[in-house]
């Protein structure tokens, strides 16, 4: 195959699904939902592409049906979840740039997730139950890709699969520019609106609005592109009857990349729908992976696996004899290690000094400090018919 098949392109699949999970949690907590489903929609295919980059190296064999059942339906589903979640983000930011209200409640807030969740998780799903309309058999199974839906060339397919990604980016833009709009109307009042909010920071808006603006811009030209590819790879047949459509339903291609990577057009099709998550990964990282948060939830993580690992000699500790002095390590969170010296028997104050007066009595007057001996000290610490998606 091409340069851009295994390993590169399982090793960037798991880096963009990696890429596409660390900041999760920050926005988990700042009710950012748009921005969570984003991450949840990319990170899903970014793991879906990774397995069957792995599975089905140099080899078409069907180890795993149910799997590209359900591989096939992740694909088909982010392709409209992902344009669904970055529809969410530019709603929300417009909603914020044309607040009228410095504060939001609680209430307002589950509306918000609730409409979000409906735009990005039962549209998507939705979505995938209205292509059995036009898919003509199982799946396929492209050698290095692996599987992949089936999806006949005809004018339904246009109307239920190829069309919805453009209408998304649409309905965005339009937000998208009304948010921009809002925001130089009421500069002002969105100031103290940020000013008292504790999960939005100014900086975080703009990022998201880059991010939807970066998103929008490559949605609709992508989305035209895929519709000529699908047109000029293979005729426009006429969609003829559900009969028809679904004869032999449980037929399964298997094209090696001998035969399937002789169509040029096909070949960019498949290689554009699997490398386009993992850019969207990248470019979510790129604007979300190095903020200000992110260098803290960072450093706070870094610093509870260092705490984790960190090494007690308590048990060796325990081993040595009770009389003899030992060095105990104890650790505070903001300060530097402290030693501490464990004895078996530790003297009053009276009693020491008593018992240090017959020491210096006992020792003799010309000895050095060379002489002086630490037992306490450790020495070391230890081909195809169909269509692209």
């Amino acid at each position: 195959m091409s340069g851009l098949d295994y390993p590169i392109f399982p090793v960037f699949a798991l880096l963009g699904l990696l890429a596409s999970i660390i900041p999760l949690p920050w926005h988990l907590q700042a009710w950012n939902t748009g921005t969570c489903y984003y991450m949840m929609w990319t990170a899903l295919a970014c793991l879906n592409q990774f397995v069957n980059s792995i599975v089905w190296h140099r080899n078409v064999i069907n180890w795993a049906p149910v799997w590209c059942d359900i591989s096939i339906r992740i694909m088909l589903g982010s392709s409209v979840g992902i344009p669904a979640a970055s529809l969410c983000i530019n709603r929300r930011l417009y909603k914020i740039a044309k607040v009228q209200a410095v504060t939001v409640t609680r209430a307002e807030k589950h509306h918000a997730v609730l409409i979000d969740t409906l735009i990005c998780v039962l549209f998507p799903i939705l979505f995938v139950a209205l292509q059995y309309v036009n898919q003509g058999h199982r799946f396929d199974i492209y050698e290095d890709i692996g599987c992949y839906p089936f999806i006949y060339n005809t004018i339904l397919a246009f109307l239920l699969t190829d069309i919805w990604p453009i209408i998304i980016g649409l309905i965005s833009a339009v937000y998208c520019g009304l948010s921009l709009r809002a925001f130089y109307q009421r500069r002002a009042q969105f100031s103290q609106f940020l000013s008292s909010n504790t999960t939005l920071t100014a900086s975080r808006y703009f990022r998201l609005m880059a991010l939807s603006t970066t998103e929008l811009c490559c949605t609709i030209p992508l989305a035209s592109f895929m519709i000529w590819v699908n047109s000029s790879a293979a005729p426009v047949e006429p969609w003829i009857s559900w009969a028809n459509t679904h004869y032999d339903f449980s037929f399964v291609g298997q094209y090696p990349s001998v035969l399937w990577a002789r169509d040029y057009l096909l070949v960019v099709a498949v290689q554009l729908t699997r490398w386009l998550v993992i850019a969207c990964a990248f470019i979510f990282f790129a604007f979300f992976g190095f903020a200000a948060e992110a260098r803290k939830n960072y450093r706070a993580g870094f610093g509870a696996v260092v705490k984790l690992l960190r090494f007690h000699p308590t048990t060796s500790a325990s081993l040595r004899s009770p009389a003899t002095a030992r060095p105990v390590m104890v650790t505070s969170g903001h300060s530097l290690p402290v030693y501490v010296v464990k004895e078996k028997d530790r003297l009053s104050f009276p009693d020491s000094i008593a018992k240090f007066s017959e020491e210096m009595e006992s020792t003799s007057p010309d000895f050095t400090p060379s002489e002086v001996s630490c037992p306490g000290t450790p020495s070391s610490m230890m081909y195809p018919i169909g269509r692209a998606v």
